[in-house]
């Protein structure tokens, strides 16, 4: 008689607040549990979102591919059919245009995951895009504005679309009679556009489309006050100065010549005509640097196969701005909509990335891939 595999409870939190509660086997992959999330959201396929474990108050992707009793390792070799292991469904790779997500279920989870993103952000300069921010968000969630009594202006939280800070400098009196007057302008817009809107608008905020990993300027350093950020366009690298992110290097795709790590060391190399020196880190462990780099490399290979939809997008903006001949802008939108159709739903072929050639690694960590033509190496 063969012995029935033991199952795992598994609780997937959502950008919205939601949470799906998975039952696995205990040799599952990540790649089950992402399944599941699919099947009771009914969406086909998540382009940007991956799965993440929270460890040390940082979110770190997991590997898809690999059993969750590596990714989870005590919580989940200790536990039992009744205990509950947690994962966290989080963005992965940031767009620069919501157009590129064909599924409305996939672009509510990215509006909400950046809808969390902007009440946190730090931000400080960039004080009049939270409220053209704010005007979106209201005519996503409530529509147009209906004026009805003077008393309108109260009909929503200044904490539920404004960042702290921001509400501190500025009063709740303040944002109460201002904002409404933005959201009024905005009438007509539809949900979609609004929301569409506020994703392209949230991409010129600094601090929202990029993941962030701390690390240590030193080895023996105690505060991790270096900011290791993956974002659209490459790394940024920022440092924590008395709460206050100051950028120090700003670095695309192409300007990065190597990245390597040994151990909990983690190096970068600009291209040499940046005139750049060696910038070294300290990462809290081997594991976290491999992850790191994982996410760095995936994003690239993401950026590259999103290329070619991205141009089709602009175009498609650019034709219905013009709106030069009612006839000629009807046709060619539609033509780019099958267009952009068919590319995302081959962007995650290898075969459109061919800037990104090969990833390796071996047992004991060591390895490397090939970023815009170049060896990006990594070693443990």
């Amino acid at each position: 008689m063969m012995k029935s595999t033991a199952k795992r409870q598994v609780c997937v939190l959502l950008p919205n607040k939601r949470r799906l509660d998975c039952t696995v086997e205990s040799k599952s992959r990540g790649r089950d549990v992402l399944d599941k999330v699919l099947e009771q959201l009914d969406i086909s396929g998540l382009l940007i979102f991956g799965l993440a474990t929270l460890q040390d108050n940082e979110y770190l992707f997991i590997d898809l591919e690999q059993t969750l009793a590596k990714c989870l390792r005590k919580s989940w070799r200790s536990g039992s059919e009744k205990s509950l292991s947690i994962l966290f469904l989080r963005v992965q790779y940031y767009l620069q245009s919501g157009r590129l997500i064909q599924s409305r279920g996939e672009l509510q989870l990215y509006y909400a995951a950046l809808r969390q993103k902007v009440l946190r952000s730090l931000s400080r300069q960039q004080e009049a895009v939270f409220f053209q921010l704010a005007a979106r968000a209201l005519q996503a969630e409530r529509g147009d504005l209906e004026i009805q009594d003077p008393q309108h202006k109260q009909y929503f939280l200044p904490e539920d679309y404004f960042p702290s800070w921001l509400i501190k400098r500025r009063g709740r009196d303040y944002l109460l009679q201002h904002c409404p007057k933005l959201h009024e302008d905005l009438r007509g817009m539809t949900q979609r556009e609004a929301v569409l809107d506020f994703v392209k608008l949230s991409n010129t905020v600094e601090d929202v489309p990029v993941t962030v990993y701390r690390m240590r300027r030193g080895k023996k350093e105690l505060k991790k006050s270096i900011l290791f950020g993956v974002a659209v366009h490459g790394v940024c690298l920022y440092q924590d100065v008395e709460g206050k992110r100051c950028l120090l290097h700003e670095l695309a795709w192409s300007d990065v010549d190597q990245v390597t790590f040994q151990g909990r060391r983690f190096e970068i190399c600009a291209v040499g005509s940046l005139c750049l020196p060696k910038l070294e880190f300290y990462s809290p462990s081997a594991l976290h640097s491999a992850l790191v780099l994982k996410h760095l490399r995936d994003s690239h290979r993401f950026t590259i196969s999103v290329r070619n939809a991205l141009s089709h997008v602009r175009q498609m903006e650019e034709t219905q701005a013009t709106r030069l001949y009612r006839e000629v802008y009807i046709c060619d939108t539609t033509l780019l909509r099958q267009r952009l159709q068919r590319l995302t739903s081959s962007m995650t072929d290898s075969s459109t990335e061919p800037e990104t050639r090969a990833f390796w690694m071996n047992s004991e960590g060591e390895g490397w891939f090939l970023c815009q033509g170049k060896n990006v190496a990594l070693q443990i």
